[in-house]
């Protein structure tokens, strides 16, 4: 059930490790957490939540390396850097995973899911904002959304179009708002220890502002910003997801 594959990205300009569970089934990237590696999701127990819906053939997980989330946390980055760091990082998701993903498929234009939690919940919001044409659903779970804090204060061109909460509310009508209005983004966040609601409810009257159909999910106060709240919500929505496929 599980593949590991190691390329050269030249994008990233490092040797990047993704891996694959599942062999059937509508296909997901699975963004790690700001630190994540590629098996993360597996040592923090989420493949086994999610054992069902791939045993029974409903989903496929694809995952890979933090390279920009570790970026984003690393002291010694600057914020410039920081956010030339994740426009590559998206180019080598659009330009490379996906390609994979779809061979993997055997579907050249197999629209793919995307998920993550924390810093992985910004990269599955920047990657269906930036990529309508590939991303058709993002789970954004406990989301860190607004990246500003993390530049010290520096300006940046990358910055622009590293943050969707900078670059969406500018985009025009024309191929990639419509096709973002015929995707869709959940925001689901807890508030309990460490979560932040806030950031949920900001980008969701970003994307409504611009026709782009959202919703946020509170899940209570006993539900925390970690990873036994990760586990309760990603299977229930892609148990739904399915189910309507």
């Amino acid at each position: 059930m599980k593949t590991n594959a190691r390329w050269y990205s030249p994008r990233l300009e490092q040797e990047m490790h993704v891996v694959r569970w599942g062999v059937h089934g509508v296909p997901l990237l699975l963004f790690p957490t700001a630190g994540g590696d590629a098996e993360e999701c597996e040592r923090f127990l989420m493949i086994r939540a999610l054992e069902p819906l791939l045993v029974a053939g409903r989903i496929k997980v694809y995952t890979c390396d933090s390279v920009a989330g570790r970026c984003w946390i690393d002291s010694a980055t600057s914020g410039p850097q920081r956010a030339w760091t994740q426009r590559r990082f998206m180019d080598f998701v659009r330009h490379e995973m996906v390609p994979a993903i779809r061979a993997d498929c055997r579907t050249p234009d197999i629209d793919i899911v995307t998920a993550g939690a924390s810093i992985g919940a910004y990269n599955a919001l920047h990657a269906i904002t930036a990529h309508p044409d590939v991303f058709s659903h993002a789970y954004c779970m406990s989301g860190t959304f607004d990246m500003s804090k993390r530049m010290n204060g520096a300006s940046s061109g990358d910055f622009h179009f590293a943050s969707p909460l900078n670059f969406v509310p500018y985009l025009g009508e024309g191929e990639q708002l419509n096709r973002l209005r015929q995707r869709m983004v959940i925001l689901a966040t807890g508030e309990g220890r460490w979560e932040n609601p806030g950031e949920s409810w900001r980008v969701a009257n970003m994307l409504g502002s611009k026709g782009i159909p959202n919703r946020v999910d509170l899940w209570g106060q006993d539900h925390d910003h970690d990873w036994p709240t990760w586990r309760e919500m990603l299977p229930k929505y892609l148990d739904e997801l399915t189910r309507q496929a």
